[in-house]
């Protein structure tokens, strides 16, 4: 799954330069390689880099709840009494 993430990441970079290297005769193509760049990052590589990296861990310890709120301000009181 890596290397794949990581040739779309490569062939979506390569399409970007390549759409912005085209002449001002080609600027549709131009557009459409710049595109297809974008959206090959966006659409398709970030969420599979997203996913792989995610795996077996729980969203709840990452979201803004009043429990976690109450630990953070919980290690700060202990983080200053300490120093």
């Amino acid at each position: 799954m890596k290397y794949i993430i990581t040739l779309i990441v490569l062939a979506s970079f390569g399409a970007i330069i390549y759409g912005y290297s085209l002449d001002e005769s080609q600027e549709t193509l131009s557009h459409r390689f710049i595109g297809g760049g974008v959206v090959g990052l966006f659409l398709v590589a970030m969420p599979l880099f997203l996913f792989k990296e995610s795996k077996g861990k729980k969203m709840k310890d990452y979201m803004l709840t009043e429990e976690n709120i109450r630990k953070m301000q919980n290690k700060e009181r202990e983080n200053t009494d300490n120093q």
